[in-house]
Order: structure tokens, then C-alpha cells, then sequence
């Protein structure tokens, strides 16, 4: 095995130096294919995209790639490009993980989990509502991927405690099946202590213990296969209701923060998506898909069937069920009482939710209107609540040490110190918002954008509304072998021209763009808490695919439900904003003569209708 494993080690390492060194190689062709300053950008891109998906450079790395290739291909000077790295929407997302890193501190998280646990039972359909009612709240804190390794072990523990350990169960399974055949085969038969007693003769008896036999491992059987569908439903759930919760928040996943970068490249006048709006549009669709994606997963596998209402619980079930409550209740004593530290940090992640929502919520005056309009934005807020983490003591402060003077000085541990915050903070995802953002500077300013848009003419005859299901249909499916990030830092540019040659409000293509990217469902690659819970080894890629494909479904007609109701109101994705028609304008004096009056007549002539 060892040789082996050193054989696909080589094999992986050859196969990696063969992409990073052919793929420039294959794409020189596009340098000359095009313009020139378009032509280059988009070698870069493409370069970057054939790296995010064969993972040949580390995610992070390839996203530090605009530094290098901008300059040197005279793209963009090297003081444009290094500043997309540290924007505000990046200092957002890094307030975000300092404030999951001091929650998983002080296992605050885990209180929250179990607590609701207890609330909802521990029948199977309820208990599968309520872990994806739990990690779908966790991951519009935390990352995903956070969410679903924190909620594997504890469904692993219920789990256990319902069913027993599900690989000694199919060990039993085996060694009965074994048994049962050894015994047919010879011809005996094994039979309960009350039927010998009852046995009359022997052909009667003959016949009533096949019968029993028979009944006992077909129920056997069916009990063996309940169990497993639990266990699939269970853990299939975590992951799918992780990428779901993501999409609720600015802060929960990083295509969300790129689309507020983005924007902010493309049309500086554009103010209308903030943490506020965002979610009053995103919360109401994430309380939908899961709750069908709920309905979807107990159905399929049996935590709800029509005849389990009128069938009565069998002793097995009461009994199993009464030990998975004891074993949550006994991990929720283990934690023990509430910690000073773990109420500060309670209250001060409120405060950084009730902050963020009423800085600028849009239908009401927030907070933010008591300052010079664009001062404070919401990377302001998220920093001064998370500074307080390093401060603030983790212990309940005595006002008696003030005054004694013979009171031992020591420090008082903060809720969170920096060393704590380098080791949990995953510092790659700012790189990588931060190459997206770059990707982003170089399309505006190289034109390429502009010359992409140009090339969208077949899709101008297609009705908005069709546009936005194809639209979440393809980067739905592109996300399911793609990284989301490296997704959604593909197609912006793409959706963003495309509004504007579709003379429809952008944010009408973008916003169903980039929550298209999280719903990424049918393959264990396709996001980093698939394959966690598919390294449990409870699932097989046929049960991802089978799920997947109706979970993906339901998400892109909910989302496109969504975006044609109330998201038009919270975005006035109704009509072409003035933000987007000067960004229109402006493209339209950068276009080449040969392109720029057809262009110029055809906006005039859609204005005029």
C-alpha cells in the first residue's frame, strides 16, 4: 500500500507540473485572438480559472497571480492592483471571522447546537429539521465548512446512541445473514422459546418456524435499511443546509462579499446592497429552500412516510430515541453552566448582527444617516465590535481589586487573543476575495468586459426573466465541479455586461448569479462541506446525485420566484438605475468606432421605448 500511495503521489505531482507548465502554453493563442489589452486580460483569467479548477497552485496562490501578470502585461500598474487586496468588503469578511474564531472559542456554538436539539425531539424528521435549522443559522456566521465539521460529530453521537455504530451494525447484519444460510442449508431452523412450546407436531412445527424465519429476517431486513436511509438523511442534510444558511448573509459566504466588491468596482454609484437588504432578500429564501429541502430529505429517506403517521413506535424505536435524548442532554451538562465569557460574547455578536442590519437597511433611516453619508459602511461596524474582542476580559471583573491593595496583579485574559485569532482565522479566504477583486479591476479597466458584452448579441432576444433560470441553471452547474469563489469571480463580469446590454438593472442578473454558486449539491467536490460529509463514508456519490439534482431545482426556481417578487422592491430591480447608466455611458466611449454607433443608436432607441 505504502508503494502504491507513492506511486499516486508521483503520478499527482507529474500531472500538477504538466497543467502549471502547458496550460500558458495552450492559451497563448487568445493573446493574439484579440485586442491586445483584452487579449491579455483574458489570457489572465483563463489562466487563473484552469488553476482554480485542476487546483494545480493552491486556491490562495492563484489568486495572488494578478500581482504578478497585471504589470508585466501591461494590463494594470502594480498600485491598482495590490490595493483590491485590503478593500473594505475584505476587512468585512475578516470582522465576520474573528467573531466565528472567539464563538468557537468558547464553544458557544456547541450550546446553541445542542439547545436546539433538545427543543425539537429526537424523532428522526425532527431531528433532521433540527440540525439543518442549526447549521444553516451557525454557517450565516461562521463558514461553511466550519458549520458542517462542527455538526458532523455531534449528528455522528446521535446518531450512535439511535442506532448503534452503523459499521457494527452491518458487521451483525453479515454475521446473521451467515448464520441464517449455515442453518437453512443443513436444515435447521432457528426458532423463539415460545413456539416450542406451542408446537403441536412436527410438520406443523416445520412449517410455522420457516414462516417465522422468514418474517424475522425480512424485518430484519427492513429495520437494517431504515437505519442506513437515517443515517444518509442525517448526515446529507448537514452539508446541503451549511451552503443554504450561507447564502442569508454578507458575511456567510464569500461569493456574497464579492458581488459587494464587485459592485463597488463596476458602479461606485451603486449603494443599494448592504448587510440590511441583503438580508431581508436572502433570509425569507433561505427559510423556504430549507424548509422543502427538509421535506425532500425526510421523504426520500423514510424520517417521513404517510404510514409511519398511523403506525405505532415500536419499543426498539421509543427505547433508541430515549437514548439519543440522553445523550444530547448529557452533552449539553457536560458544557456546564454559562461562562461569563460565553454571555460577552453572546451579546456582543447581537450587537454585531443588530449593527450591521440597521447601519443602512434602506426601507427605514439607519444609524449611518447620524454621520457624513460614506463614511461609515459596514466593514467600519464589523471592526469595532470585534476590537472589543481583544479587550474585554473573559472573567467577570471584581471592583474589590481596585481598592485592595494587596490584591495580586495579573492580567485578566481577554475573549480572544491574537495568537488564538492567527491559528483559527483562515487568513487564504481574504487572498482570495482579494484576487477576485483584482480579476474584477483588470476586466474594467482593460475593456474587456466591454468587448465580452459586445459578443452577447444572441442573448439580447431573451426575455430577463428566462434569462435569470439559464443563468442559475449553468453557474449551478458549473459550481458543481468548480470552486465557488473561482465561479462567481468568473461570471460577474460576464452577467455584469450582459444587464447592461439587456438594459436591465444588473443586480437583476448578478444577485441570482451569485447565490446560484452556493448551490452546489449533487457531487462531493463540489464544495468543502460535501466532501467532509462524504468522508464520513456513510454516503456514496449516487445518494449526492439523487438528493442533488431536485435540491438544485428547487433552488433555482425559488431563487428565480425570489428575484421576481420581493427582491424587486428591496433592489428596484425594476428599472435601469442612473448607477448603471453611467457605468453604460462610460463603456460606450471606450467601445472601438466599428462597434460604438450601433451600440449608441440601439440604447437610444430602448430609452426611447
Amino acid at each position: 500500500m505504502s508503494a502504491l500511495g507513492a506511486l499516486v503521489k508521483k503520478v499527482w505531482s507529474i500531472r500538477r507540473l504538466l497543467v502549471l507548465l502547458c496550460t500558458p502554453l495552450v492559451l497563448l493563442p487568445v493573446l493574439f485572438s484579440l485586442p491586445p489589452k483584452e487579449g491579455k486580460c483574458l489570457f489572465v483569467i483563463l489562466l487563473m480559472a484552469l488553476y482554480w479548477c485542476t487546483e494545480a497552485l493552491p486556491l490562495s496562490v492563484t489568486a495572488l497571480l494578478p500581482i504578478v501578470l497585471f504589470p508585466f502585461l501591461g494590463i494594470l500598474p502594480a498600485n491598482k492592483v495590490c490595493p483590491q487586496y485590503f478593500l473594505d468588503t475584505n476587512f468585512l469578511f475578516l470582522s465576520g471571522l474573528i467573531m466565528a474564531s472567539a464563538i468557537e472559542e468558547w464553544n458557544l456554538h456547541r450550546r446553541i447546537a445542542l439547545r436546539i436539539l433538545m427543543f425539537v425531539g429526537v424523532q428522526p424528521a425532527r431531528l433532521i429539521l433540527g440540525i439543518m435549522l442549526t447549521t444553516s443559522f451557525l454557517s450565516m456566521w461562521l463558514s461553511n465548512t466550519a458549520s458542517t465539521a462542527m455538526m458532523i460529530p455531534i449528528a455522528t453521537a446521535v446518531l450512535k446512541s439511535l442506532f448503534g455504530d452503523k459499521e457494527s451494525c452491518k458487521d451483525l447484519k453479515k454475521n446473521n445473514e451467515e448464520s441464517q444460510a449455515s442453518l437453512q442449508q443443513n436444515k435447521l431452523y432457528t426458532v423463539p422459546t415460545e413456539m416450542q412450546f406451542l408446537a403441536s407436531s412436527e410438520d406443523k412445527d416445520l412449517m410455522e418456524e420457516k414462516e417465522v424465519v422468514i418474517e424475522v429476517s425480512s424485518d430484519a431486513r427492513k429495520e437494517e435499511e431504515y437505519k442506513s436511509n437515517i443515517w444518509k438523511g442525517f448526515l446529507i442534510s448537514i452539508p446541503y443546509s451549511a451552503s443554504i444558511g450561507g447564502t442569508a448573509t454578507l458575511t456567510g459566504t464569500a461569493p456574497n462579499l464579492i458581488l459587494l466588491g464587485q459592485l463597488k468596482s463596476f458602479f461606485p454609484g451603486c449603494d443599494v446592497v448592504n448587510f440590511g437588504s441583503w438580508f431581508v432578500f436572502a433570509f425569507p429564501l433561505m427559510l423556504i429552500f430549507l424548509f422543502l429541502g427538509w421535506l425532500w430529505i425526510s421523504f426520500l429517506y423514510g424520517g417521513i412516510s404517510l404510514r409511519g403517521w398511523r403506525k405505532k413506535k415500536s419499543d426498539i424505536r421509543a427505547d433508541a430515541e430515549a437514548r439519543a435524548r440522553a445523550v444530547i442532554r448529557d452533552d449539553y451538562q457536560k458544557l456546564g453552566p454559562i461562562k461569563f465569557a460565553e454571555q460577552a460574547v453572546f451579546v456582543l455578536f447581537c450587537l454585531f448582527a443588530i449593527l450591521l442590519f440597521s447601519r443602512d437597511p434602506k426601507f427605514i433611516p439607519g444609524w449611518a444617516s447620524l454621520f457624513t453619508p460614506g463614511f461609515v459602511t459596514d466593514a467600519v461596524t464589523g471592526v469595532t465590535i470585534v476590537t472589543i474582542l481583544f479587550f474585554f476580559p473573559s472573567k467577570r471583573p471584581s471592583f474589590k481589586w481596585w481598592f485592595d491593595l494587596k490584591a495580586p496583579n495579573t492580567d485578566n485574559e481577554p475573549l480572544l487573543s491574537w495568537r488564538k485569532a492567527q491559528e483559527t482565522v483562515p487568513w487564504n479566504i481574504i487572498l482570495l476575495l482579494g484576487g477576485g477583486f483584482a480579476m474584477a479591476k483588470g476586466c474594467e479597466e482593460s475593456g474587456l468586459s466591454i468587448w465580452i458584452g459586445g459578443r452577447l448579441h444572441p442573448l439580447e432576444s431573451v426575455p430577463p426573466p428566462v434569462a435569470v433560470i439559464l443563468i442559475t441553471i449553468v453557474i449551478a452547474l458549473f459550481t458543481e465541479f468548480a470552486s465557488n469563489t473561482a465561479t462567481i469571480i468568473i461570471f460577474l463580469p460576464v452577467l455584469a455586461e450582459l444587464a447592461i446590454r439587456l438594459r436591465v438593472n444588473p443586480l437583476y442578473l448578478m444577485i441570482p448569479g451569485t447565490v446560484g454558486c452556493s448551490y452546489a449539491f449533487m457531487l462531493p467536490v463540489s464544495t468543502p462541506p460535501n466532501s467532509i460529509a462524504f468522508a464520513s463514508g456513510h454516503l456514496m456519490v449516487k445518494d449526492m446525485a439523487r438528493t442533488g439534482l431536485l435540491m438544485n431545482l428547487m433552488g433555482v426556481l425559488l431563487l428565480s420566484l425570489a428575484v421576481n417578487t420581493w427582491a424587486k422592491s428591496i433592489f428596484q430591480l425594476g428599472t435601469f438605475p442612473a448607477w448603471a447608466d453611467i457605468h453604460s455611458e462610460n463603456a460606450t466611449l471606450c467601445l472601438p468606432p466599428t462597434l460604438h454607433p450601433s451600440r449608441a443608436q440601439k440604447g437610444k432607441n430602448r430609452a426611447n421605448n
